[in-house]
């Protein structure tokens, strides 16, 4: 990979002396548990607005924390939600892979693709894929590498653009999903702590965020193939026998042999697919949640789609190998199973720091007093509703460095923001699409986001030398464009009073009977 300039070199340049992602999770425990121990000395506090309830700083070397460090270890490593998404999905994915069927259909499409237009339909159908949330991580951005060595072209850009639509991305789409259901839930109870008879409308950012969809499709292209893919360089196989077919694609298609595989694996899609939608569609479709509402329906759906994955790889896997002759016998699954498996080997390892970094941060409560604190100081900054929306995109942006989850920090951020917005004539609707943006945004630039690493490995697969700093600096061009674009967005629709969604618009009006 040929080295960063400018800024985004010195970042690369910086980012690559950090030790391994592992120790950064160690050093940050020591420090939480150090920071824990003087907060809660100093009386750090914050008031939930939501609940009326003090939280106060929790050290962590109560005997209550330490038991519960220590007692309940292996179930904070086993209830560490990514782990067992990645787990799962890469078992079927691994029998896939090392059947040979990826690269056979890669083969058999990629010769004859628009190879121009490879970079838009990876970062669209990326950002839709985030309906599937965990599992368009460690399903699609590997996939997205293979599409590009496959056309000729740098695996690491493939990777970053799907990154980018996957997480960068992450609140946009062409539909609501799950997450507008999650966070405009949050947003009811948050207004009504002034209006009792506000009601979540599920589609209430639906026209916003597909015009985040239309709008960082091109951007995240534009980045891609002028800025991201020029700066990494001629790509140089590492294995030549493997990566140089990938690179340069087979002139004459798929051999017989994989044809008929291909043929097989298509079949045991259609199968796979056929039993979702009958689940899905069909009568007492368990994957339907009927009492719903529009946004909350297919959320059993989505949440199926992890185990759908690994049904889809293993049976197509299975039988591509079972045709093509690179699986023979049961025990061949089994051992191509346990080789995937032994890949995933460090991502565990890091999964067990984060767990509990992630546990004992909120342990401490430090994270909700850190961002209720930051919400009250810009209720007092007296801004504008045009800056001070800014402002909540720019506090979303910061706070996600830190804290991963949307709805945690949404959780503590929204009794304050949506109440606040609401007296300044702001809907909660408008006050959640500005959230969305910083929230999404920054997803793709913090080592602490719990797929970094992942994608790290992913990258490593095709360039050995590609650092935590590397993959920052290849990422920030896509996170400073895409927060640019999402605040101007939210300025935009302040400005025009544009509707958010069926319904849902910009401005809001405080009912009389319900004023303070």
């Amino acid at each position: 990979m040929a080295m960063q300039s400018g800024v985004l070199g010195m970042i690369e340049k910086v980012g690559n002396r950090l030790p391994d992602p592992v120790v950064i999770f160690v050093w940050m425990i020591v420090a939480l548990f150090v920071g824990s121990m003087i907060a809660a000395g100093l009386g750090a506090s914050a008031v939930n607005p939501a609940t009326g309830e003090t939280l106060t700083a929790v050290s962590l070397a109560t005997s209550e924390n330490l038991q519960r460090l220590f007692v309940d270890m292996p179930r904070t490593l086993t209830s560490f939600a990514p782990l067992g998404f990645v787990l799962t999905v890469m078992l079927g994915a691994g029998v896939a892979e090392r059947t040979g069927l990826f690269t056979a259909a890669m083969k058999a499409s990629i010769s004859k693709a628009p190879k121009a237009l490879l970079t838009p339909i990876i970062i669209f159908v990326a950002i839709i894929a985030n309906h599937a949330a965990d599992a368009a991580y460690v399903v699609l951005i590997p996939l997205a590498g293979v599409v590009f060595a496959a056309a000729g072209r740098h695996p690491v850009a493939g990777i970053a653009a799907a990154f980018a639509g996957v997480s960068g991305g992450f609140s946009a789409n062409i539909f609501p999903g799950h997450l507008d259901a999650l966070l405009l839930g949050i947003t009811e109870p948050a207004a009504r702590l002034l209006d009792p008879s506000w009601t979540a409308n599920i589609a209430g950012n639906w026209w916003f965020i597909l015009a985040m969809t239309v709008i960082f499709t091109p951007l995240g292209w534009w980045v891609t193939d002028k800025i991201v893919e020029p700066k990494l360089g001629p790509w140089v196989p590492l294995s030549p026998a493997i990566d140089a077919a990938e690179a340069e694609g087979d002139a004459e298609g798929a051999s017989a042999r994989e044809r008929k595989g291909l043929i097989w694996a298509g079949i045991g899609a259609v199968v796979v697919i056929g039993l979702w939608t009958a689940m899905t569609l069909g009568p007492a479709a368990p994957f339907i949640n009927a009492e719903g509402g529009p946004g909350e329906r297919l959320t059993p759906f989505y949440s199926s789609l992890v185990a759908g994955f690994f049904l889809l790889f293993l049976v197509c896997g299975v039988a591509y190998g079972a045709a093509a002759g690179t699986v023979k016998s049961q025990g061949d699954v089994v051992r191509l199973t346990g080789q995937s498996m032994a890949e995933m080997g460090p991502y565990i390892v890091l999964a067990f720091v984060a767990a509990h970094f992630v546990a004992m941060f909120n342990w401490s409560n430090l994270g909700a007093i850190v961002a209720i604190h930051g919400a009250e100081g810009l209720r007092a900054s007296g801004l504008p509703t045009p800056l001070l929306l800014s402002g909540i995109v720019l506090l979303a942006a910061c706070i996600n460095l830190f804290i991963g989850s949307a709805s945690a920090k949404w959780a503590a951020l929204a009794p304050i923001l949506v109440p606040m917005l609401m007296l300044l004539g702001v809907s909660p609707e408008m006050s959640t699409a500005a959230y969305r943006v910083g929230d999404s945004t920054t997803n793709i630039i913090t080592p602490l986001m719990v797929y970094f690493p992942l994608i790290l490995g992913f990258a490593q697969r095709y360039q050995k030398d590609f650092k935590v700093g590397s993959l920052m600096a290849v990422m920030i061009p896509y996170s400073l464009t895409f927060l640019a674009a999402g605040m101007i967005m939210v300025l935009g629709w302040t400005a025009l009073d544009l509707p958010l969604g069926p319904g849902a618009g910009v401005t809001y009006e405080l009912p009389t009977l319900s004023a303070p």
